[in-house]
This record gives C-alpha cells, sequence and structure tokens, in this order.
C-alpha cells in the first residue's frame, strides 16, 4: 500500500558523542508521538535506530538510521547518527541535508570537550541545533558547570531555555524560562505542572534574564523593552527563539532523561514552535523554492538483500515521484524508512527525507536534479588515517572482491582501498580500528567474503652511496643451434634524493648495436626492482660504457640477462642504504594536550617542525611534524587516547630518508620473519 507525503515536514539529526544517549533519545521520541507502541533498548538491541548487526554487536551506531512520526500535525524525520569519532563522516553527510540538529550530551564536565569537532562543523554550516543535557537523573557536575563548559566550545551563545528542579542530587522537574512554568517528572507520564518552588525564584529570574537578554542581543525592540523593565510577552520571546534559532545565532538547551522520557515531550514541543521549516532551509542553502523543478541530494547510500541500492535523499525542492528521471537515472521506487523497515510512497515533497531506490550512478553527496545542472555544497571527506591489508579466506573469491569493496566504499565513503604498486597488497583505509573492523563484519555479512588481516608493508625502498666502474657481465649460453651471447660494462653512481633513475649510453665503435642496447636498459630496471636489500631501488644512474657482441648468437635478450648479471655483481658494492616513506602530518588538538602530543611525535622517531594556534578552533592547536610512515600505523589510536577521542591529523606523503643504520638490521630481521 502507497501513502502519498505531506510537506510539513521537519528534518532533525540526533547528535553528540559516544554513549550519550542519542539512539535512546530516538526511541523516547517515537514512543511519545505514537510512531511506536513500545521503547526498544540498545543493550537487547532491538532499537528502531542501530539494526545494522554490526551496531547491535557493538551497541553503538556506526551508520545513519532514519526514522519518522509525526507530532502537533508536523511530519518529522529523525536522523539517527553515530557518535563515535570513526563514524564521523556519516554525521556530516547526513548534516548537510537536515533543518537542525540535536546534540545529546551528558552532564559530564570530562566528556565536554568531545563536543568542539561537533559544535564546528555545526557552525561552519550555519546548522541551527539545540542542546538537549540528556542523563540528568545521574549528573556528575551541576547544570551551571556544565552550561559553562558547553560554552568554552561553541562559538555560539548557548542560552539556557529550562532550569533544573532538584531534590538533593536528583533532577526531579524543570522551570520552563519562557513561560516560567514549572513542571515535576512523571515516569511513563507527561510532566505535570506544578507552582514555582519559592526556593529557586531567584535563580529562576536570573537565569530568565540571562535568555532574555541573549536574545535582545539580536532584537532591538525587545533591548528596548528590557531597557524600561517591561515584561516581554511570551509569543515575543518563542518569535525572537524561532528567529534566532533559525539563523543559527543562538543554540537554546534543554535537559531530561530519555530512558524515562522526561524532558522529551517539552524538546518535541521547541522542535514543533522553533525549529526552521524546510522552505527556510533551502533558502538557507541557496535554492530559489519558487522554480518548482526537483532537487534533492543523496545524505547516504545503503545495499540491501532484498532491495538492492536506496539512495537516501533530502528533497530540497519540487516533487519527486515514482518513474521520475533525476541525472539519467530513474528512480525505482520511494520509501520512508523507519530503522530496518521501509514503506511505500507514492511521491515525496519539499523537506521530505525519503529513500530512493535503484540509481545507480547516485554517490553519497550528489545533487539530483531533472537535468543535472545544480550541484549544492557537500560535506568534506575526511582523509584516511588508519589501514589494514587484506586478503579473502578463500582464494576462490578474489574474482568477486573488487566489486564488493566498490559497493562498500559507495555504502561508507570515508572508506577507501587500492591495491599497492609495490607491495602488492589490497589495503582497506578508514578511519581508525573499530572502522576497519565494521567494514570487514560488513564483506561478511552482506557478501560472504571472509577476510585476513595484516599490518600493510611499510614501503621501504633503498639506494647506493658510492659509484663503481666498469662492472662486467657476460651472458653466454650454448643449447643446440643458435645460441645466446652479451656482454656489458656498467658504471653504477648515486643520483640526488628523488632524481629516481637514469640510464646512459657511451658506446663508441659498435661495440654493442645499437638495436641491444634497449636490452641493456630493459635488464637494469628489472633488476632494480629487488636490490641487494630486497627493495625497490631508486636515485641510481646506470651508463653502458663498453662491452661485446657475436654476429650470430646476440640478441636483446642476451644484453637484458647481461646487465642483470652485471647489476647483481656491482650493486652491492655501492654500499646499499635502506630508505623510509617520511610523511608531512598536521594533528590537530586541544591545547591542553599539545605537550603530550609533542612527546608522541619524539618517541616515533618525528622531527618537530612547530605549532601554532588554529584560526576559528578556539584553544586548539595544529602541530607540524615529519614522521616516518612505519610510525604511523597506530598512530590515530594513540592519539586518541591521549586526546579524549577528539584528537584528528591530515598526512601526505613527503620524501624519502635513509633509515638510521642501527635500525636497519632489526627492519631487514624483521621483514625476513615475514
Amino acid at each position: 500500500m502507497t501513502e502519498k507525503v505531506r510537506s510539513n515536514w521537519r528534518n532533525i539529526a540526533i547528535v553528540g558523542p559516544y554513549l550519550s544517549g542519542k539512539t535512546t533519545l530516538l526511541e523516547s521520541l517515537l514512543f511519545v508521538t505514537g510512531a511506536t507502541t513500545r521503547k526498544g533498548s540498545v543493550a537487547e538491541g532491538n532499537t528502531v535506530g542501530d539494526s545494522a548487526p554490526e551496531a547491535q554487536q557493538r551497541q553503538m551506531s556506526v551508520e545513519v538510521s532514519a526514522a519518522c512520526t509525526e507530532y502537533g500535525g508536523v511530519n518529522f524525520t529523525f536522523l539517527d547518527c553515530p557518535g563515535s569519532i570513526e563514524f564521523a563522516q556519516e554525521t556530516d553527510n547526513a548534516l548537510i541535508g537536515v533543518g537542525s540538529a540535536v546534540v545529546v550530551c551528558e552532564p559530564d564536565l570530562s566528556r565536554v570537550l568531545t563536543l568542539a569537532p561537533l559544535f564546528k562543523f555545526l557552525d561552519d554550516w550555519e546548522i541551527p541545533h539545540i542542546v538537549f543535557i540528556n542523563k540528568m537523573d545521574r549528573p556528575t557536575s551541576s547544570f551551571g558547570e556544565v552550561l559553562s563548559a558547553l560554552r568554552q566550545v561553541s562559538s555560539r551563545p548557548l542560552v539556557p531555555h529550562q532550569y533544573p528542579i532538584r531534590q538533593g542530587d536528583n533532577v526531579t522537574g524543570f522551570i520552563d524560562l519562557v513561560s516560567e512554568q514549572a513542571f515535576q517528572f512523571h515516569e511513563g507520564a507527561p510532566s505535570d505542572p506544578i507552582p514555582l518552588p519559592d526556593s529557586l525564584k531567584e535563580e529562576e529570574h536570573l537565569a530568565r534574564q540571562e535568555i532574555l537578554e541573549s536574545l535582545a542581543d539580536f532584537d532591538d525592540n525587545l533591548l528596548e523593552e528590557l531597557l524600561e523593565d517591561i515584561e516581554p510577552p511570551q509569543e515575543e520571546i518563542v518569535k525572537d527563539l524561532k528567529m534566532e534559532l533559525g539563523a543559527d545565532l543562538i543554540v537554546p538547551v534543554f535537559l531530561g532523561v530519555a530512558t524515562e522520557d522526561y524532558g522529551v515531550r517539552h524538546l518535541l514541543d521547541a522542535l514543533l514552535r522553533e525549529t526552521p521549516e524546510p522552505s527556510e532551509t533551502a533558502k538557507r542553502r541557496g535554492i530559489d523554492a519558487k522554480a518548482d523543478r526537483p532537487i534533492a541530494q543523496v545524505l547516504k547510500t545503503y545495499y540491501t538483500p532484498q532491495g538492492g541500492k536506496q539512495s537516501l535523499v533530502r528533497v530540497w525542492n519540487g516533487t519527486l515521484t515514482d518513474g521520475m528521471t533525476l541525472d539519467g537515472s530513474r528512480i525505482g521506487g520511494i520509501y520512508r524508512l523507519m530503522g530496518g523497515e521501509q514503506k511505500s510512497l507514492q511521491e515525496a515533497q519539499i523537506g521530505a527525507i525519503v529513500a530512493l531506490g535503484r540509481l545507480d550512478t547516485a554517490q553519497t553527496g550528489d545533487t539530483l536534479s531533472d537535468d543535472g545542472s545544480v550541484e549544492l555544497p557537500k560535506a568534506e571527506a575526511l582523509a584516511p588515517v588508519f589501514a589494514l591489508a587484506i586478503a579473502p579466506e578463500r582464494r576462490k573469491d578474489e574474482v568477486k572482491m573488487s566489486s564488493a569493496l566498490s559497493k562498500l566504499v559507495e555504502e561508507d565513503p570515508a572508506l577507501t582501498w587500492e591495491q599497492h604498486a609495490d607491495t602488492h597488497e589490497i589495503i582497506l583505509w578508514g578511519q581508525g580500528e573499530i572502522h576497519i573492523k565494521v567494514a570487514l563484519d560488513r564483506l561478511r555479512r552482506k557478501y560472504n567474503l571472509p577476510m585476513t588481516t595484516r599490518q600493510p608493508k611499510v614501503q621501504y625502498k633503498e639506494t647506493i652511496r658510492q659509484s663503481v666502474s666498469s662492472v662486467h657481465g657476460r651472458y653466454k649460453h650454448q643449447s643446440g643451434g643458435h645460441g645466446q651471447f652479451g656482454d656489458v660494462y656498467l658504471d653504477i653512481k648515486p643520483l640526488e634524493r628523488g632524481a629516481g633513475f637514469e640510464f646512459n649510453e657511451t658506446i663508441v665503435g659498435g661495440v654493442v648495436p645499437k638495436q641491444y642496447i634497449p636490452g641493456v636498459e630493459t635488464g637494469v630496471r628489472e633488476y632494480l626492482e629487488q636490490g641487494p636489500l630486497g627493495f625497490p631501488v631508486v636515485d641510481v644512474a646506470v651508463t653502458l660504457t663498453n662491452g661485446s657482441y657475436h654476429s650470430v648468437d646476440s640478441s636483446e635478450q642476451a644484453f637484458k640477462q647481461a646487465a642483470r648479471v652485471a647489476m647483481q655483481a656491482g650493486m652491492p658494492q655501492c654500499q646499499p642504504a635502506l630508505l623510509e616513506p617520511i610523511a608531512s602530518v598536521d594533528i590537530s588538538t586541544p591545547n591542553e594536550f599539545t605537550s603530550k602530543v609533542l612527546q608522541l611525535i619524539s618517541v616515533r622517531r618525528g622531527q618537530i617542525l612547530g605549532y601554532e594556534a588554529i584560526a576559528g578552533w578556539k584553544g586548539w592547536d595544529k602541530v607540524s611534524a615529519y614522521l616516518p610512515e612505519s610510525e604511523m600505523q597506530d598512530l590515530i589510536v594513540e592519539l586518541r587516547s591521549l586526546t579524549m577521542g577528539v584528537g584528528f591529523f591530515n598526512w601526505k606523503y613527503d620524501r624519502l630518508q635513509q633509515v638510521p643504520e642501527k635500525l636497519v638490521e632489526r627492519i631487514l630481521s624483521q621483514l625476513s620473519d615475514d
């Protein structure tokens, strides 16, 4: 049965750090609005969000989950986004399509810092957001302390919408600072209005003045009323909240306990009343809503066992209908998602977030339109920071491995893979160890591709430090009929770092005929693929200086073999040296951890170039360094451990550098063991 979608939508992303209670909040939102008849539990693995086996196994979100409900005559689509930094790309891709976000956090000062990257992304994209302080039944810090700490990591002013009512250490209710009505929490039921406690009247008055003064910074009329001691009407305050929130000028703060549904209905009221409508969000993205052309953007790609490829899209403009062609692909079904379940729709109008079937060429982040001429901004791709070399457990699976990996990367653009030219390993890159393990679990479950893994081989090279002259190589072979004969003399010398390989010849008198000289170069190049230490040789010049030939038995193949003989004899005399790849690394960290990051670089044989404050990141430093790539394989793991999970880095290959002599023997020994 199909269903027509109305255009009155609110799209809300639920975001926040790992374990803050996002999926539990979604369960509560769906339950109190009647979309579900019972609340699921993360521990029991039966929530609407986190329906994938990989999420249930780890009791954490590993991909974006969509769920729909209705409240106050408005259709809501909630996107439950992963909290782990290793799945930040999923969250970033989803956030660009929503009208607003609810940032879920705990009343724990030690974890507030983990919100900094999220606040930065929201502010950079000017995405309106509300803070919901969850788990207020077991706070480790006071509301005021948490609010103060949150203000240190947000560039937008945080405005408390509510004030907690305590009984001992427990939060039993709250005061709405707009209406000045107090409410008491009741398990399994809406909060009851109660008289404002006399003991809190002064604190409530100060907190309310704070919200009014924050709003007055953007409303001259409200400022005049405050200066003249005129009490602004409640309708004016709500109007200001809606305007300032919609413009991403303020961040309202709510509180509650999602496991008990405490504060959830009041959060819903605010989302209904104060968050921007779809047309406002489209206008903020520069989309002309008057032009009735279909425009959508892909927020997430899924491959499902039953329905094949599905693209989760935000409809920015116009109406999408089943069978319509977008960017050259025909829509093969429109679906409203409820976690792992779906419902067919006839159409989807502006503001809707729906799944479209069978858009084979659509990728996450793509803008879809009737003629393919529209391109909206998309979230920046995060640089890969962790890798494993992978191989199928069953040799017969090598044929289907490439196709499965391509689908895996479509679903999760934070993954990349390559077959390395030197080591011939297939390398899977991602955002961390858990991220890669989730990807491997998907390969096993979805595509029946169990994998073996190991750390990728370091791409060592070797070079020489000394020249040798007139190295002789002769190849003579007789096996009946024509024989094989080649005879060469080579000079071998080192080049400056990064020069690569040069081949020259100074033959005079035709002692080596011209038609055989390419064979000499080929033989030299083939030998340099694996030098005396066992690695590709770089920064070497080889010159053919002399030789001899046989008018009948000589051939290009014979001279190729003669060149290899000469290289085998000469290269060990040239003082071979092991080279390792060096990366240029920029590490971003809260400045309270900068000294630890500097120590981390030093113990990993890094060369520190300096550090400086990061523009636009309050309280953050960027540390620049050169680091051997062999020391980077678990760098992200230790960096996150040192920085409460928020530190990150970007890197790029810089150069090859000689390995210290004291490490060469150990490296060669380890490689021989492998």
